[in-house]
């Protein structure tokens, strides 16, 4: 089978070309993009290194975790590893958030849940979740702005999220036996 465009050689060259140009011009745009990106997100201190900046605002937080009324434990060095350690990071599993930066900023319960899927290996499953039926707990207060909570220095937080595929009917007596 001849393919279109590649019988002539005429065609065949000119097709050529333009197959190439645009591999070229796809390719400049993507790296032109990832170092745009690079750029605007230098001084974003939910991507960016604090190795070696100057941190003046430091504050921690406590938060508790359930997924389906299990408690979950939130693994230790989440943002944190050998080359890097990132503005939102715990260092233990005891569920002590860290959260460093230049100046004060408003850090969230959703920023950390998004530093833990993003910068470690078995992230949070957050899209996962039914945000009509999860709650967010703050000093044992429901908090109405959900992952958008403000994480303030010394607060205890306690996070109750519940799958999509979660069943209640589990939870009751006339349920059949597992």
């Amino acid at each position: 089978m001849i393919w279109p465009g590649m019988g002539d050689p005429a065609k065949r060259r000119k097709t050529l070309k333009f197959l190439a140009l645009t591999a070229a011009v796809g390719i400049s745009v993507g790296v032109t993009s990832t170092f745009v990106q690079q750029w605007f997100h230098m001084d974003d201190p939910l991507r960016v290194c604090i190795n070696n900046v100057k941190t003046n605002y430091k504050i921690t937080a406590t938060l508790e975790l359930y997924v389906d009324k299990e408690k979950i434990e939130i693994p230790a060095n989440i943002g944190n590893n050998d080359k890097c350690r990132h503005s939102l990071y715990t260092l233990t599993n005891d569920g002590i958030i860290h959260a460093e930066w230049k100046e004060k900023f408003p850090f969230e319960i959703g920023h950390f849940l998004w530093a833990w899927t993003t910068f470690h290996e078995n992230g949070f499953p957050i899209r996962d979740m039914d945000q009509s039926k999860s709650k967010i707990y703050v000093n044992n207060n429901e908090s109405k702005d959900y992952i958008h909570t403000p994480i303030v220095d010394g607060y205890h937080y306690r996070a109750e999220f519940f799958t999509r595929t979660y069943d209640k009917s589990t939870e009751h007596d006339f349920a059949p036996p597992k």
